[in-house]
């Protein structure tokens, strides 16, 4: 029988934060650690998404919605056997949506200054979100409410030691 760092069901996770805080990366490393199954919300965008992002423009709710269902109807398919999944989960009204899919999921909110997060993002080239939305994604977000199920990390660390702040926490929650 293999050990776990948690006790009880395992975590279903969303790693949060804005573009170009490591949620794809954590949420991968975290995934593996934990022994669950990973998924990143890029891969649920529609194509309409996609290249609004790559054109400039910031989404509005409106494109969000489709694609915050369909990371939600992933977090209840997982539910069961926990999960990890990266996404940007920005505003409170984001969250909840993705807690009525699955109610028991906890975020992750990769966080950090403007300045960490800008060169972070200078070491990505080619990705669909152009480094010039970082000013509305800082705009949008919404700090995670004390109502939340979730815990706040400093991105400015290694994946390792972002992963085994997570897991110490998960294992001893006081």
């Amino acid at each position: 029988m293999s050990s776990t760092p948690y006790a009880g069901p395992p975590p279903l996770i969303v790693v949060m934060g804005v573009s170009g805080s490591g949620k794809s990366t954590v949420g991968a490393a975290l995934a593996q650690r934990l022994g669950v199954p990973f998924a990143d919300a890029d891969d649920f965008h529609p194509a309409a998404n996609i290249a609004k992002m790559h054109a400039g423009h910031p989404l509005d709710d409106e494109d969000r919605y489709p694609w915050l269902e369909a990371i939600g109807e992933w977090l209840a398919e997982y539910d069961a056997e926990g999960g990890s999944m990266s996404c940007s989960a920005l505003k409170r009204i984001y969250r909840d949506q993705l807690r009525r899919h699955a109610p028991r999921v906890s975020f992750v909110h990769l966080d950090g200054t403007h300045e960490v997060i800008a060169r972070r993002q200078a070491s990505r080239p080619g990705h669909f979100m152009p480094a010039s939305l970082l000013a509305s994604q800082f705009a949008t977000l919404e700090a995670l409410e004390p109502d939340e199920h979730g815990v706040v990390l400093d991105v400015d660390q290694s994946v390792d030691a972002i992963v085994q702040q997570y897991v110490d926490l998960i294992a001893d929650p006081r």
